[in-house]
Order: C-alpha cells, then structure tokens, then sequence
C-alpha cells in the first residue's frame, strides 16, 4: 500500500485531495496545525507541525510521494513577510526535506497566480510568464518563486512536477478561500455591485484528479495549469443566482471606486486589527481577466474537467450545510 505525505490536508484542495487519496487506497500523513476539523473521521496520520519542522525529512523518509498543497493565502499588506516566508522559504524547506529523504516523487501545488495574464485578455498557457514585477501582489510573487524553487529542486535531483489550479470552486472550504467569498457574499446579500473582471473557474474534483494524474504521468519540472471554465464574474453570479435564490446585481462598480473604497477599507482595518472588508490587491487583481489554456493537461495527462454546475451546486451545498450561508 503506498504512502502519501500531504502539507495543507486540512485545507480547502488539501482536504479534497486527502479524500480522494483514501478512497484509491494509500495510507495518509498529513502535516496540520491546530484542529484541522476538515480531516476529521478520516483514517489520516496527523503530523502536528509546520513547512519547517526539523523532524520532517524522517517522517517523509518512507512515503512513495508527497503533495505540497500547503500555502498561506493573503492580500493584506501587513502580511506580505509572513507570505513570502511561508510560500517561499516553506517550498524550499519541504523539497529539501523531501530530497533527504529521498522520496520518490513530488506534487508540487503552484498556482495560475504564479503565471500571471496575458496583456492582449487572450488565455495563458504554461509558456507563457508575466514579468514577476507585473504580478499583482506579493501572494502571487511568492507563488512564482516557490515555483523557481520547485525547479531548483528538480535541478538537484528531486523528481518534483509542479500542479497551477486555476479557482477551484466546491465542499470542505472551510475558511473560505476568496472564490469561496464570493459565493458566501452573494448567498447572504452582501454584494450589492460587482466589478468587470474575469476568472478561469474549475470543480476542486477535477483539481485534485489533476493532481492524481500529474504524480502518474507528468514530466520532473514541468508546470500543468489545472483549470475550467473562462467565465466574466457576473455570469458566474447569474448561475449562482438559482441556487441561493437571490437575482445576480445589477449595479457595475466602476475600477477607481472599488479602488478608493479598498484603500480606506484597509486602512480602517489595520488602525482596529480585523480583516479588511476588500483588500486593495484583490481589485488591483480584479483590472485583468484571469483566463487560462488548460491543452497541455488535457494532451499530456488526459486531463478532463467536466461543467461547473456540479461544483456550484456542491460549494452551496456546503456552505449551507455548515451554517455560513445565514444572512445577516
């Protein structure tokens, strides 16, 4: 029975990625920190710790592969340190680790924010790289250079494939992720506009069969954008509008609005120490049409998403299930 060492098992793709593991029959570990309520009543081995634990390269010593999903998730300024040392300096810890102890292969989970968006709105593919100084945000700077450290590792002798979700959507999101937001936001009445912009949707089921085929067919070093659908922002709200019973809005919010209201909404944030209501990077992000090729998996690991509906449904379903879904 193989072993399969899993960072971020209690997160959103983690969790999703944790359940499809058990039911092909591997034996689980997975690094956690705090409750990881996401895993519970699974046969998982818990490795309470984080990216830098000394005693890692022992616990990966005899596992067939591992899977980095593991990464910190943040816009806000104050964070941007916290970020680069977790995404940056976590990747490479984990890969050296994984490299002492000689693990077999590696699924490392990237992003398509580590690609960047074609200046003409066209999809990117694999090939293609924004600039790293014309990626928005110190999140999706980090993601670039894990992904350089990905390759480093390939470099040294560490047979890593690198994995780029695109926005996965569906159960087990727990904190929420920002995709998550959205869907949380709109089902509660609390997005009265929506801004222009554009996203490559995907059903987290699909995201982690990627993963799966990625760690039986991908070549060491290479990047697979793991996406859906290129859908605009508002009509993906008009196919969430039926399944929480609430009209898609109507009102476009101009970009230097939603800018201005981000900066003074951070800024208050920080003065009183919660999250800020929208984030000044996430509209900065919200300018580009983030739509991705996904031809190479298709071609190259036979990978195959299906529709969103399922995924929309699933999400909503959840969410509802577990309470987040009451208006205020």
């Amino acid at each position: 029975m193989a072993t399969a060492f899993v960072t971020g098992g209690s997160g959103f793709v983690g969790a999703n990625l944790v359940r499809a593991l058990v039911g092909r029959g591997w034996t689980v570990r997975a690094l956690v920190r705090g409750a990881a309520e996401n895993l519970d009543g699974l046969p998982v081995e818990r490795v309470h710790g984080d990216l830098f634990s000394p005693e890692l390269p022992e616990r990966l010593r005899d596992c067939d592969a591992l899977f980095h999903v593991a990464a910190f998730y943040s816009l806000r300024r104050r964070d941007a340190a916290e970020v680069m040392r977790a995404n940056v300096g976590g990747t490479q810890a984990i890969l050296a680790a994984a490299l002492a102890a000689h693990v077999p292969r590696v699924v490392y989970t990237s992003s398509v924010a580590a690609i960047g968006v074609r200046a003409d709105g066209r999809p990117a593919d694999e090939t293609y790289q924004s600039p790293p100084a014309a990626l928005v945000g110190v999140y999706k700077q980090s993601k670039f250079a894990a992904e350089e450290a990905a390759r480093a590792a390939a470099r040294a002798g560490l047979d890593v494939v690198i994995v780029n979700p695109s926005t996965p959507i569906g159960p087990w999101d727990r904190k929420p992720t920002p995709t998550g937001e959205i869907i949380v936001r709109f089902a509660t009445g609390r997005m009265p506009g929506y801004v222009e912009t554009g996203l490559n949707v995907v059903d987290v089921a699909d995201v982690v069969a990627g993963h799966l085929l990625a760690y039986e067919h991908g070549e060491t070093g290479e990047r697979y954008i793991l996406g859906g659908e290129n859908i605009d922002l508002l009509a993906l709200l008009n196919r969430l509008a039926p399944l929480v019973g609430r009209p898609a809005p109507r009102l476009r919010i101009p970009y230097p609005v939603a800018l201005a209201y981000a900066t003074v909404a951070e800024s208050l944030a920080m003065l009183r120490g919660v999250q800020p209501d929208v984030e000044v990077e996430a509209v900065r992000m919200s300018r580009q049409r983030m739509f991705y090729d996904i031809a190479k998996a298709r071609e190259t690991l036979g990978y195959t998403p299906g529709p969103i509906a399922p995924a929309l449904e699933a999400a909503v379903a959840w969410f509802r299930e577990h309470g987040m879904l009451t208006s205020p």
